[in-house]
C-alpha cells in the first residue's frame, strides 16, 4: 500500500524520513494520532474477554514516569547533598 496508510511498525528504516514527513503534524492531525493510539492499546489490553492485570499496570507505570519526569527538577533541588 501507499507508505503514508503503512503503521510504524512496518515501515522500514531507509523509508522512515519519507514516512515522518507524510505525517499530518496540525493540531487536529495530532489529536486524531492520539485518539488512534489510545483505541489500538484499549481494544488489545484492556477490553479484552480474558484480561489480566498487564493493561492497567502499564497504564499505571506510564503515568508514575511521567510524573516523575516532570518532578524531577523539583526532586533534583530537594537531595541530600554529601558537599554543600
Amino acid at each position: 500500500g501507499p507508505l503514508s496508510k503503512r503503521p510504524l511498525m512496518e515501515v522500514r528504516l531507509g523509508e522512515l524520513h519519507t514516512w515522518i514527513s507524510t505525517c499530518d503534524f496540525s493540531p487536529q492531525g495530532l489529536l486524531g494520532a492520539v485518539q488512534k493510539a489510545w483505541n489500538s492499546y484499549y481494544a488489545k489490553y484492556i477490553n479484552v474477554r480474558r484480561g489480566g492485570p498487564t493493561g492497567v499496570s502499564m497504564l499505571l507505570a506510564g503515568y508514575c514516569l511521567l510524573s516523575y519526569s516532570w518532578n524531577y527538577q523539583h526532586f533534583k533541588h530537594h537531595r541530600w547533598r554529601k558537599y554543600h
